[in-house]
């Protein structure tokens, strides 16, 4: 089925908060709509609303054909404890709720008219799922994945590393059969592989896609228009074109707001000045007037009268033109996210060094690797999800012994960490609290005033951490680089769930970072950016220099 989706008026957001309105956007069959715009600009509450997930504040949406199958896939893979893999696809894509629906119809079903074209319209949806043949499609689905190792009946998705889980998430992508798509952070913990086929399945579908992300390799690969929610401007605008077309179009867009604004201003404020130079003159006028007149009450009140009007009148005609400026609201600064990453005493010139190191986990064996981390040099670590990246990082940091060889720390090393699961930000602690641990001799007033820096407010320091977004404790996380010195920085996917601004934030701190870093990530366009002296393949417990 082909279907069109089309928002009208659209405002969403929270009683007390409107985050965007006045939305206008039509999603056809071959659009693919990235959406973009700052961490709580409302880019998910936008696709909960088109979902149906959320009742929108103001506007409406629609459907042609009204039982078009719209599917939301949320930005973190919520695992349900006892799920299994084959559990959470039909839930993913909407098969579970579907043979809920018929079966709920078939129990009411008896001989009057209306319990009968309730069972049909449920069951028509249930075959339209693909519910029918789901059971079927779902292992050849896993096996071409790379994750037909998984048992989808009995593996729990709680046991699934983020990798795999992403691949499940993709998995219940390719088994859809929705008309249109909704997809928030796709391309989170997706290695190179799982993303060249997500950008496959994307340009390939049929119906309509609207997507969130901070892929900018992606977004360029994929979208065929962008929709930005700019929270500084209060504005939605959809851009014709591409990402990269995107890009220009806006950066000339702001650059005339701020010309337009510009040339406002000064015209405004000339106009302001000769108006009260103006007024100056006519009371100058008048005292001079009174001084010179004759010494006659009727000529001095003539004289004065005179003078005054005339200089009233030229106030009167600079205020009248001032009034006729077509006013021009000022461009808003947005909130971007400005910080530094500390700097510690410099280490040992050896940071870690492997000799034939050997790490075995069950089936699965890293090594032997021999290599070395020199002080201040620059790695980026790349290769397949389950290939070893994290339990390499674990070798090198001294967290892991290795079963074979030998592994060594230098000396006066301070490491600063970003985990790919942001595990320092877990747990009921309030945010505040989980942070001063980590700076104790911190005033709780200058622990506040730098989460406020990277958009942490007063709200924010008193929830759990587990009460955070991703982007928040993620941002939590680049605050303690901030706080505490490093000289050994290891990053693991640190960009996943930061906005683009952020991103690039973070790209031009590890520009002016000197000491050693270790950055593991699938984000293309960020191995591009940052600067690197060495990349390491990671490949099936093997490590290879590219």
């Amino acid at each position: 089925m082909t279907a069109t989706l089309v928002a009208k008026g659209l405002a969403g957001g929270y009683a007390h908060r409107t985050l965007f309105e006045n939305l206008d956007v039509t999603v056809a069959p071959g659009d693919v709509i990235g959406v973009v715009g700052a961490n709580g600009a409302g880019k998910s509450t936008l696709l909960r609303i088109l979902g149906g997930e959320l009742a929108p504040l103001d506007g409406t949406v629609s459907l042609a054909p009204a039982d078009a199958f719209v599917g939301w896939l949320p930005q973190e893979h919520e695992r349900v404890p006892g799920e299994t893999v084959a559990g959470y696809v039909a839930r993913r894509t909407g098969c579970a709720q579907a043979t809920q629906a018929m079966e709920t119809a078939a129990e009411a079903l008896t001989e009057s008219e209306s319990s009968a074209n309730a069972y049909a319209v449920a069951l028509d949806h249930w075959l339209a799922t693909g519910a029918a043949d789901l059971d079927e499609r779902l292992p050849a689905v896993l096996a071409d994945l790379g994750t037909d190792s998984l048992q989808p009946e009995s593996t729990m998705m709680t046991d699934l590393s983020g990798g795999q889980a992403a691949r499940v998430g993709l998995a219940a992508l390719v088994l859809s059969r929705f008309d249109i798509v909704l997809l928030d952070e796709p391309t989170n913990d997706l290695d190179l592989d799982g993303l060249a086929r997500l950008e496959r399945l994307v340009r390939e579908l049929r119906g309509g896609v609207v997507l969130v992300s901070h892929d900018r390799e992606f977004l360029a690969r994929t979208v065929t228009r962008v929709l930005e929610l700019d929270l500084a401007q209060h504005t939605t605008t959809v851009f014709g074109g591409g990402y990269e077309s995107y890009l220009e179009e806006r950066a000339v867009n702001r650059r005339h707001r701020r010309e337009q604004y510009d040339e406002f201003a000064e015209k405004k404020a000339d106009l302001v000045a000769r108006a009260r130079t103006q007024r100056e003159w006519s009371s100058q006028g008048v005292r001079n007037a009174m001084r010179k007149a004759p010494d006659n009450d009727k000529n001095r009140r003539r004289a004065q009268s005179e003078s005054s009007e005339k200089q009233a009148q030229k106030v009167r005609q600079m205020e009248s033109r001032i009034a006729r400026l077509e006013e021009v609201e000022e461009p808003r600064k947005e909130w971007t996210l400005q910080f530094t990453i500390g700097a510690a005493p410099r280490s040992s010139a050896v940071v870690a060094a492997l000799d034939n190191a050997v790490v075995r986990r069950g089936d699965f064996t890293l090594g032997p690797v021999s290599l070395q981390v020199d002080a201040g040099e620059r790695i980026g670590i790349t290769g397949p999800n389950g290939a070893g990246k994290s339990t390499l990082l674990r070798l090198l940091l001294g967290r892991t012994q290795p079963d074979d060889g030998r592994a060594s720390l230098g000396a006066n090393v301070a490491i600063g960490e970003i985990d790919q699961a942001r595990a320092e930000f877990a747990g009921s602690d309030r945010l505040v609290d989980r942070f001063e641990l980590h700076v104790p001799d911190w005033p709780t007033a200058d622990v506040r005033t730098l989460l406020a820096k990277f958009g942490l407010t007063a709200d924010h320091v008193e929830r759990a951490v587990d009460d955070l977004s991703p982007g928040e404790r993620t941002r939590a996380g680049l605050a303690l680089l901030q706080a505490c010195g490093t000289n050994v920085l290891v990053l693991d996917e640190p960009t996943n769930h930061l906005d683009l601004a952020a991103i690039e934030q973070l790209e031009q701190a590890l520009d002016t970072y000197d000491g050693a870093l270790l950055l593991v990530t699938h984000d293309r366009r960020m191995l591009q950016n940052v600067r690197l002296d060495r990349t390491w393949l990671v490949d099936a417990g093997r490590v290879v220099e590219l």
